[in-house]
């Protein structure tokens, strides 16, 4: 059986000896090395070429995020799985960023650890379920807020004609839907225009399904 190459990676000596104790006794992996700085990590990652790198994110000598990019983007068969105490967003995203395969926090099972790592080996990303939780929820009130925003400078009856243009209608239909002058509903649709530095109907209809300009608004 091929074990799996793990660099362990951190500033407690006590930590990497409770790690370097957990994964000599699984049958499919073994410690390649160790070292307790992100430089030292990088030389260690060039030297050994691990097949994961188990790293904690933050280190002394420049960091467990930029020690990942460089092992990342210059040994591309190596991965990295960051380790930390305790759960940030902001690092999250950087380390994802930066090209981690995988985000664990210390205080995970045995488990949930070797999990990460075995994922890892095989290409799979896996981040904490209580980090992903509140990921998705940062990116979905993101995104929430975007769409709020893209239609800021679009005023009411102006939001009136997008939707019946997004359906389909010409301006002249339009006009006569919202009782509206036909040259009226061409101003209304070249104002759009300039104020989302849109060229033509398609983008202006492309932009509202993009920002999700019915469910906004609770219309089908």
């Amino acid at each position: 059986m091929k074990k799996i190459r793990i660099l362990l990676v951190d500033d407690h000596d006590i930590v990497r000896l409770g790690l370097m104790a957990l994964l000599k006794n699984q049958p499919d992996m073994e410690v390649a090395g160790e070292a307790g700085t992100a430089s030292e990590g990088v030389k260690l990652a060039e030297k050994l070429m691990p097949d994961v790198v188990l790293m904690d994110i933050r280190l002394p000598g420049g960091g467990g995020i930029d020690a990942c990019q460089q092992i990342t983007s210059r040994f591309p068969s190596c991965v990295v799985v960051m380790l930390t105490s305790f759960a940030d967003d902001e690092l999250v995203v950087r380390a994802i960023r930066a090209g981690a395969m995988g985000y664990v926090l210390k205080q995970v099972g045995n488990a949930e650890l070797l999990r990460a790592i075995r994922a890892a080996a095989n290409g799979e990303a896996l981040l904490d379920p209580s980090t992903t939780t509140r990921l998705l929820s940062r990116i979905r009130e993101t995104e929430r807020k975007a769409d709020e925003d893209a239609f800021r400078d679009i005023s009411e009856r102006e939001m009136d004609v997008l939707v019946h243009l997004v359906k389909g209608k010409t301006n002249a239909d339009i006009a006569v839907l919202l009782n509206l002058s036909e040259k009226t509903v061409g101003n209304y649709v070249s104002n759009m225009f300039e104020k989302l530095h849109l060229g033509n109907r398609i983008e202006l209809a492309a932009y509202a399904h993009e920002h999700h300009l019915f469910e906004r608004m609770g219309k089908e």
